[in-house]
């Protein structure tokens, strides 16, 4: 087990080139581990801090596209798991921005850890500055984050849209926090009661439902086809990552998988 671990995390966390995805959004994460940065000339914002070990990549691939660590405003992060709040305690430290989190996910940075999840990863903590709520905005310059609570896969799982432009054509952008289970326990007890989480994924399925979005990010690169989009980019294509049939296909997908592993859990002993 802590040899797959370990593999694992060498594997999301192996280095890659940054890039700007679309707009005023670039890719400064790791192979692995997405980590996104919106620029402006006020100023930066950090989405994600990937593993602890990721965070010196991240301030790395920051640099590499000419970008300071000092502009950058705010840190965020989509959830608390280890893979995803790991580096932020260093990224906050180089950076000196302040964290800007969801009331649900507020303890789990606080003692870095995910409350109740024994299987997963601690990860150096952080306090957040601030706690978020559901419709507020987070501005930097004329650059401005729409904060959206998608709680499931942890209780405070956040997402965010953005308003930016390719080439004079507008584009709504999705910062979109996991729709998986991840082996979260949704039932309990025999027989079986759903948990608070069931409740969750269900509400964020149906509010996904009614949004839309002309590029969907998200935290783990096979989540939203990265390689692939990033290939027809380099290949001269700058509407790669556009796409407004994607949300629906990925709320979808997600939902009849939440389906499958509530009805696994429910029938296991």
């Amino acid at each position: 087990m802590a040899q797959r671990d370990a593999a694992q995390r060498r594997e999301w966390n192996a280095p890659t080139t940054p890039f700007r995805i679309v707009g005023n959004v670039y890719y400064v994460g790791t192979a692995g581990l997405s980590a996104f940065l919106i620029v402006d000339p006020a100023g930066l914002v950090l989405i994600d801090g990937a593993l602890p070990e990721s965070a010196s990549r991240i301030a790395a691939n920051i640099r590499r596209l000419g970008f300071r660590l000092r502009d950058v405003r705010y840190l965020l992060n989509n959830h608390s798991h280890f893979d995803h709040s790991g580096g932020l305690a260093a990224l906050h430290r180089a950076t000196g921005a302040p964290l800007l989190s969801s009331a649900g996910d507020r303890a789990d940075l606080i003692a870095g850890r995910t409350v109740g999840r024994r299987d997963l990863a601690g990860f150096p903590p952080i306090r957040p500055a601030r706690t978020i709520r559901d419709g507020e905005t987070i501005r930097v310059g004329k650059t401005i984050l729409t904060t959206h609570l998608t709680p499931g896969h942890t209780d405070g799982a956040t997402s965010w849209t953005l308003h930016t432009q390719e080439k004079g054509r507008p584009l709504d952008v999705l910062f979109l926090s996991s729709l998986s289970v991840a082996d979260r326990p949704l039932v309990h007890g025999r027989p079986p009661r759903e948990t608070a989480a069931v409740a969750q994924f269900r509400s964020t399925f149906r509010r996904l439902a009614a949004m839309r979005a002309d590029v969907v990010l998200s935290y783990h690169p096979e989540q939203y086809d990265l390689q692939a989009k990033r290939r027809k980019l380099a290949a001269g294509d700058p509407f790669a990552f556009v796409d407004a049939g994607e949300l629906p296909r990925r709320v979808d997908q997600a939902r009849r998988a939440f389906a499958r592993t509530l009805a696994e859990q429910r029938r296991a002993p």
